[in-house]
């Protein structure tokens, strides 16, 4: 029986503007099971920006309960939340977050250079998923001198490297040609088939659709289907 990698109950957040507390997240609730892929779809100023903000212990909630691969996030401290942020979550961004200055080797192993390890065994942990994932002839080049679809390519090795318990990926074809896009989309459902536990932020149905399942999320109101929204929200 598969396992909840997220579980948030209740989940409720907001923002001040001035002297009043706008609400972004009202009463979130959301699952998913260990080696799930699954879409969050949402308009502009729905709250999926926050709540991806949540998801990947980037920011703090107001109200509700969040575990994450078993650990109440909701009751640590800052600093405590930056660790399990750095353990368990992989990180992949639509305008990649790539280093300038670093090649793409250096790019790709700099979170366990971070937590302690070795340059030597880095290069070494890294080496299957480069080949895996087309780039290990790019190691030595800088971002600047790859295509986009190969900048994600290396975002997806950095967030894989560190075996999180999730990859979290925001707009992650976004950035991209319509080609490069669906490489990366069919890249994310090898990964998933490979037991990897995708959770991705999209406003676009069509890429949403990658996924194994969609929830809609609306005026801060997250939905298990379409059809459950509101008719005055749709």
């Amino acid at each position: 029986m598969a396992r909840n990698i997220i579980k948030m109950a209740h989940i409720y957040k907001g923002y001040m503007l001035g002297q009043e507390k706008v609400p972004i997240l009202k009463d979130v609730n959301f699952e998913v099971e260990e080696g799930e892929f699954v879409a969050i779809l949402g308009p502009s100023g729905s709250g999926k920006t926050t709540l991806m903000n949540l998801i990947g212990c980037m920011d703090m909630l107001d109200e509700g309960e969040y575990y994450l691969a078993g650990t109440a996030v909701h009751g640590l401290e800052e600093e405590d939340m930056t660790q399990i942020r750095n353990s368990e979550i992989g990180f992949i961004f639509q305008n990649y977050q790539l280093i300038s200055t670093y090649n793409i080797e250096q790019n790709i192993i700099m979170p366990l250079l971070i937590r302690g390890m070795s340059t030597a065994e880095a290069r070494e942990q890294c080496r299957e998923i480069v080949k895996m994932l087309g780039i290990d002839h790019r190691l030595r080049h800088r971002p600047n001198e790859l295509s986009g679809g190969q900048k994600q390519r290396a975002s997806i090795a950095r967030a894989l490297v560190s075996k999180p318990a999730i990859l979290l990926a925001d707009e992650p074809t976004g950035a991209l040609d319509r080609e490069s896009g669906r490489d990366v989309l069919k890249l994310f459902g090898e990964l998933n088939e490979m037991g990897n536990t995708i959770v991705m932020i999209t406003h676009d149905l069509n890429v949403a659709k990658a996924a194994q399942r969609i929830v809609y999320i609306v005026d801060g109101r997250l939905y298990d289907s379409a059809e459950e929204i509101p008719q005055e929200d749709k």
